[in-house]
């Protein structure tokens, strides 16, 4: 058997468990620990502290991980690599050294990868129209620049590739593509060139299968999950890549989960668009001629992903102000729970006009009916034991989002019998919407810096 290198998953988002990376860990079963800790909503949570406090912008439970792995990384050799520098990877960086130095881990080198954030940069850019419209609804970037929260460009493995050469063995970035942390490993390791497609291919659809942690291994299953064993202490998914790009997708031992071919082709499926050219930075990959077999306990063979040419644009993400949400929530018991309900959303529709309030948006759903299917969800036949009223509002301000909780504790009095949820006022929340468009690559590449620091 040639060489293998073992890539595990440690985080599939901000706030993830850290038990079955530490499993990992603790075990020795790796030779790479990858997470991706990065949505847009989390860029925007990251945005919203950053502005309380210059120093914070990257996932905070990046600390408490590194403290515990970084200890286990030296016993065992692995290597670890995260996007959880978010919008301020050089903190996050000076964060892992400060942990490292108080666990007198001496000698420990941690990269930084900057060069996402487009923050900085977006007036030059701007200006010299290279930032185009949004993807969707043809939106030009300068109507939301004003109320810009973040602004990042996709980078593929490319720069993980060059921190892991100069001896990193922590990688901290920003924006990446999902796959880019856990496929940086096979490209350092096989020595995989920028036209080894199928190889890239490979690569990224690893990374997929990982990015998600237990995805892969019957978390969020829609098949059998009742049958799915230990879900209290799942496993995240491993991969062992061999240098042909042929992998199979295993956990940790004795942890539960199950791998087996259903649970890894839901997660190869999940956020794909079209499954012939899935597009990232490092290569267009084509997954429809992938075979997935089961050739063993929770171990899945995967072969035969193929890929094409990278494209010559990088995907650029902003996030802006988009007003806020107002709610208010209210509960109604049997008999006829869903008919007060209804009749209670009519006084507030009635009392919005009478009060000329006017919302951007109005929603109304009924938590024990069709709160998560909305209209897919036929009328109920029989009586209801208990249904809660909950509208919703898109507003220009925090004040006006603010005014639609007042309507609801008279109803207690003044409305429907049997309200027995009480009136739940939220305080309103600010929105965020999305731009996305396309930069080409030589506007962003050559901006990407990779820094090394070793402790001392």
């Amino acid at each position: 058997m040639g060489k293998l290198v073992r890539v595990g998953a440690a985080q599939g988002f901000y706030g993830d468990s850290l038990e079955a990376g530490l499993e990992m860990a603790r075990q020795g079963v790796i030779d790479y620990l990858a997470f991706d800790a990065l949505s847009e909503l989390t860029l925007a949570i990251l945005a919203k502290d950053q502005a309380k406090n210059p120093q914070w912008g990257y996932a905070k439970d990046l600390v408490p991980a590194m403290r515990v792995l970084l200890p286990w990384m030296r016993r065992h050799g692995f290597k670890i690599l995260t996007n959880a520098g978010g919008i301020n990877s050089e903190a996050a960086q000076a964060a892992v050294l400060d942990v490292a130095s108080q666990l007198g881990m001496t000698g420990l080198r941690v990269a930084v990868v900057t060069g996402d954030d487009l923050r900085g940069r977006l007036s030059e850019l701007m200006n010299q129209g290279l930032l185009g419209t949004d993807l969707e609804n043809g939106r030009s970037f300068a109507e939301i620049y004003d109320a810009l929260l973040f602004a990042n460009v996709y980078l593929g493995a490319g720069p993980l590739v060059q921190a892991l050469k100069m001896g990193a063995d922590v990688v901290i970035s920003g924006r990446t593509t999902d796959s880019a942390q856990f496929m940086a490993p096979l490209l350092y390791e096989f020595g995989w060139q920028a036209q080894d497609w199928d190889a890239l291919a490979a690569g990224v659809l690893m990374g997929h299968l990982l990015e998600c942690s237990a995805q892969s291994t019957g978390g969020n299953f829609s098949g059998s999950w009742w049958d799915v064993p230990g879900m209290d202490q799942i496993g995240y998914p491993i991969a062992h890549v061999s240098e042909d790009g042929t992998f199979v997708v295993t956990k940790a031992p004795g942890t539960g989960g199950l791998v087996t071919r259903d649970t890894v082709k839901e997660q190869m499926l999940y956020e794909i668009h079209d499954p012939r050219a899935y597009i990232t930075p490092d290569v267009v990959a084509d997954f429809t001629y992938a075979r997935l077999e089961d050739i063993g306990p929770d171990q899945v063979r995967v072969t035969g992903a193929r890929g094409n040419s990278a494209p010559p644009q990088l995907k650029m993400t902003a996030g802006y102000a988009a007003g806020y949400m107002g709610q208010a929530m209210v509960g109604y018991c049997w008999p006829d729970a869903l008919r007060k309900a209804e009749a209670a959303a009519a006084i507030i529709q009635k009392q919005l006009v009478q009060r000329q309030w006017s919302y951007d948006e109005i929603h109304t759903a009924y938590l024990g009916w069709n709160s998560l299917a909305g209209p897919a969800v036929p009328r109920p036949s029989e009586d209801l034991n208990e249904v809660y009223l909950r509208v919703t509002v898109r507003a220009k301000t925090y004040e006006d989002a603010a005014k639609l909780g007042r309507l609801f504790p008279p109803l207690a009095l003044d409305g429907p019998p049997g309200l027995g949820g009480g009136a739940g006022m939220q305080p309103p929340r600010q929105l965020l919407g999305m731009w996305s468009g396309l930069i080409g690559r030589e506007w962003v590449e050559p901006y990407v810096s990779v820094r090394v620091e070793e402790v001392d």
